[in-house]
């Protein structure tokens, strides 16, 4: 059904419901998270009930804030983007009506059965086999639906946002399911194809590059429209985005390994995941560079508007946090780091700094667009440059914690006395851990603040919108 809010050339109304989850999906998941460090701090909170025990509560965590959120933002953005960018209306209706509603419904299941300890125990790939089909069946339908738009554009030029968001579409398929090939035993379990140190190897194939494609690919398309865009300028190198994109794909999909050093994993297969994180680097500085150079000549916008910053501080983040990633790889540092609360610091400043904030950013961006308004138009600017500065306070102190404890974690479980016995016992590195694991909370309740005071000025926008008459919308003439 058409409102008032609809454009006549683009499909918004899949845009608006998607980008509204995303909020919603932020807040749940973000809760979800604040409630399962405090269980470390204080262990007896909610003990007595078991679909509330950690262990059941931290892959719906993940799930809700990598799926839920995460993947609302990308739904949302690449419709949006893929519209505007090659000026014609999404293929189909019927499926963009299916991937929303299909999505939501597996973002549900999982919230229904990770709590009853129905789970395939895989890291980022933990729901059972029946839900996993119907992952499938959307994903399908959405790149028939974003290809599709592609086709049958009005212009030539496929612009860079398109690359990654393809990209993002095809490789996470093929992750999806050949992690996901597994032996039903009945109706909510099953059992993978693959066996011992394979089953491993596959495992983390997908779950590095879940976090490489669905997290990095999909959110670098979501950079190179939304920077520029908010900017008002041309991407700072289009030709370094092609070799940034060429670079990235080629790269990314040999990383795996290094999340398996010292395991069963045949040396060489753990050593040419080290060498192939190393040489990650440069692409995935030069994608940052080039996101951050495009505010050349206008640096001054960061002095007045925070969505600008929310893009330009995610991109400082994913330029941190892939510098960290590839010398977490090398074998002696991950000697020290592994198993440790540092890896927890690290996966946090690329999902809070890079994923959540360009997220936000782009949310924001849209949000007036959406909604018949002129850019920037939100209810409330002032609550945007608060939830700025309570998303960065509230990133860094969770990280910073989490590499203190990391660090330290690690040099006391590797500490000897003379004889050879444990200088410390394991006891002891958790009760050393606590003042880290309390400051986590803290800055995960602040991160989390920020987003209901998003919540309530996405809520008084839209409210806002529905009073007023929409401006007429025009067709984005530009790539960019």
């Amino acid at each position: 059904m058409s409102t008032a809010f609809d454009h006549p050339t683009y499909n918004y109304s899949v845009v608006r419901a998607f980008t509204i989850m995303t909020v919603v999906w932020g807040v749940v998941g973000m809760a979800i998270g604040v409630l399962i460090a405090s269980q470390l701090v204080w262990p007896g909170l909610l003990a007595d009930i078991p679909y509330l025990h950690f262990g059941r509560l931290r892959p719906l965590h993940t799930n809700a804030v990598i799926f839920g959120f995460g993947g609302s933002a990308l739904f949302a953005t690449s419709y949006y983007v893929v519209q505007r960018t090659t000026q014609t209306r999404l293929f189909s209706e019927v499926l963009s009506g299916f991937t929303f509603w299909g999505w939501q419904i597996i973002i549900v299941a999982a919230a229904i059965t990770l709590p009853l300890g129905y789970t395939q125990t895989k890291e980022y790939a933990e729901l059972e086999w029946p839900i996993d089909i119907l992952i499938t069946l959307v994903w399908v339908a959405y790149a028939i639906n974003f290809f599709g738009t592609i086709a049958k554009r009005k212009m030539k030029h496929i612009y860079v946002a398109n690359w990654f968001y393809g990209a993002f579409i095809i490789t996470v398929a093929v992750l999806h399911i050949g992690n996901s090939a597994v032996i039903p035993v009945s109706a909510f379990k099953s059992y993978s194809v693959y066996s011992g140190a394979a089953d491993a190897m596959v495992q983390w194939w997908y779950g590095h590059n879940a976090v490489g494609f669905f997290l990095t690919a999909g959110f670098l398309g979501m950079m190179y429209y939304f920077v520029p865009k908010q900017t008002g300028r041309p991407v700072f190198s289009y030709r370094l985005s092609i070799v940034h994109f060429w670079a990235l794909i080629s790269l990314y999909i040999w990383a795996g390994p290094h999340h398996l050093h010292y395991t069963a994993l045949p040396n060489w297969t753990q050593s040419l995941g080290m060498v192939m994180s190393l040489i990650l680097l440069a692409p995935s500085w030069g994608g940052m560079i080039n996101g951050v150079m495009t505010l050349s000549g206008a640096w001054h916008k960061l002095r007045h508007d925070p969505i600008l910053r929310f893009l330009v501080v995610s991109l400082s983040f994913y330029g941190m946090s892939t510098f960290e990633g590839p010398m977490m790889s090398i074998k002696t540092v991950n000697a020290l780091s592994h198993y440790t609360d540092w890896t927890i610091g690290h996966v946090h400043a690329g999902a809070l700094g890079w994923v959540a904030m360009v997220s936000i950013g782009a949310v924001y961006h849209m949000l007036p667009a959406l909604y018949g308004m002129k850019p920037g138009q939100m209810y409330s600017t002032r609550l945007i440059n608060t939830h700025f500065w309570l998303a960065t306070i509230g990133t860094v102190l969770y990280i910073a914690s989490m590499w203190v404890n990391g660090i330290m974690q690690g040099l006391m479980w590797r500490a000897f006395n003379d004889d050879g016995s444990l200088t410390y016992t394991f006891v002891e590195a958790v009760d050393a851990s606590y003042p880290g694991w309390f400051v986590r909370v803290l800055g995960g309740a602040v991160f989390l603040l920020g987003m209901l005071l998003m919540s309530y000025n996405t809520y008084m926008t839209v409210r806002q919108a529905s009073k007023s008459e929409p401006n007429s919308l025009k067709t984005d003439a530009q790539p960019a």
